[in-house]
């Protein structure tokens, strides 16, 4: 398989150099030349199929031309050690609980696979490999914790200070070894930036070997396919998609997740429609409703995950879609929450229905409460556990009513260490070099 660049002004590249470097010459995200449908009868019996059997099938039309099925086969079952439910919260609407990995949250999935794939390419390496990722709160954590010990690769953590949870904070600086937390002052975007601007540094490039983490990487958001399918295969194991239609509601930042969604669909997956629930940060619900998209300055928010102004993997979608707005809206409706409707969303979840989001589930949730037609059951896909707000969460459904698990709790008695930056490139930059060398 071959990878183009979204801005079409670079030759084509394999998987393995689209994955070691992250972003294209000319600033564009790579996207697969082609996307292989499955046949009909593979729907008829996919609920026969475990999750670790259902990604491997997904896994083979994404990366079966570059990889031989062994090795792929055991970077799909190391990667999914743990299983990613779907939950009835009420007679139509579930939750695709992706919580239970590691840092319990979404981001495991592509952030594990990513490290396990970019291990396998890179085993005759000399030098060794950077990984940079800009993060807003739990990608940080899942892929710090994904190439934690992994011989060869260093991981640099960029995250807004005072921006993410001091629990997501605690999961990716206080690990040490082969990662370093930089603390940048100043938004998401900001960090996003300085990664993008040093993959486009010709002279760092040519000392260091550097590639991203982010879902800009195809190696994290394709993956993210994976649950898309397992969802779907656990609804029709259940029997309630019968003579239903499929909608996913899914909280969005940079995007990624719901592109990985878009991708399963294209694939052939039975969706009829995402919902693409955002945050006071709205800017692709503006253009879903206008057609116009205009990127601006993230505002901070409750659901921090999705406080991002200049999503990424925008240009996928576009790109995905040949830039048409009408088959976008289409296929793609949207719904924004401010803060204290996310308060009331999320609190009277957890008071009618026993159940309880963290900010961004509660978005997803709410879309789909506001816009499920009679003939649809909806999915929306709770991206964190609770806990990793707990703060915030507590706040609304009273204290003591968020458990903590172990997994989280161990990372709260870790040191913290971090380098604090400002947001000027060239600080980075020598950062970057100071630590490196």
């Amino acid at each position: 398989m071959r990878y183009y660049s979204t801005n079409n002004n670079t030759p084509e590249v394999s998987l393995k150099e689209a994955v070691v470097k992250g972003l294209a010459a000319d600033s564009g995200l790579f996207m697969p030349e082609r996307i292989v449908q499955f046949q009909p009868s593979f729907f008829k019996y996919i609920q026969n199929l475990n999750f670790q059997e259902i990604a491997f099938e997904v896994a083979k039309n994404f990366f079966g031309d570059d990889i031989d099925e062994n090795h792929l086969k055991e970077i799909v079952y190391d990667t999914l050690q743990f299983d990613c439910p779907v939950v009835k919260v009420t007679e139509s609407i579930y939750s695709l609980e992706l919580f239970h990995g590691p840092t319990l949250a979404f981001k495991d999935v592509g952030a594990r696979y990513m490290a396990r794939l970019l291990n396998y390419f890179l085993n005759d390496r000399e030098k060794q490999v950077n990984v940079l990722v800009a993060t807003s709160g739990d990608t940080g954590s899942a892929v710090a914790n994904g190439f934690l010990g992994v011989d060869g690769i260093h991981v640099f953590v960029l995250y807004p200070k005072g921006k993410v949870s001091k629990i997501q904070e605690s999961q990716f600086t206080t690990l040490g070894k082969n990662i370093t937390a930089l603390e940048i002052e100043g938004t998401f975007d900001d960090c996003q930036r300085l990664v993008k601007t040093a993959f486009l540094d010709d002279e760092l490039n040519n000392k260091l070997i550097l590639t991203s983490a982010n879902s800009i990487n195809v190696a994290r958001f394709l993956p993210q396919a994976f649950y898309y399918f397992n969802a779907y295969a656990r609804l029709k194991e259940q029997g309630v998609l019968e003579n239903k239609e499929l909608v996913f509601s899914v909280p969005s930042g940079n995007l990624g997740n719901i592109t990985a969604g878009l991708f399963a669909r294209e694939m052939g997956l039975p969706v009829v429609r995402f919902i693409a629930s955002n945050n006071a940060n709205n800017m692709v619900f503006e253009y879903l409703q206008t057609g116009k998209y205009q990127s601006r300055s993230s505002v901070e928010t409750l659901a921090n995950a999705m406080d991002v102004g200049a999503p990424s993997n925008f240009a996928r979608i576009l790109d995905l879609y040949n830039h048409s707005h009408k088959t976008i809206s289409e296929i793609i409706t949207g719904s924004w929450y401010p803060d204290e409707k996310i308060r009331e969303i999320l609190k009277r979840v957890y008071t009618e229905n026993n159940y309880l989001c963290d900010p961004h589930g509660a978005c997803g949730y709410e879309a789909l409460a506001e816009n499920l037609r009679e003939n649809q059951i909806g999915v929306f896909l709770e991206t964190a556990h609770p806990a990793k707000f707990t703060e915030t969460v507590e706040s609304i459904v009273g204290k003591g009513n968020v458990p903590m698990p172990d997994k989280l709790a161990a990372f709260m008695k870790g040191e913290k260490k971090s380098i604090q930056l400002n947001n000027e490139y060239y600080n980075f930059r020598n950062c970057l070099m100071q630590e490196v060398i």
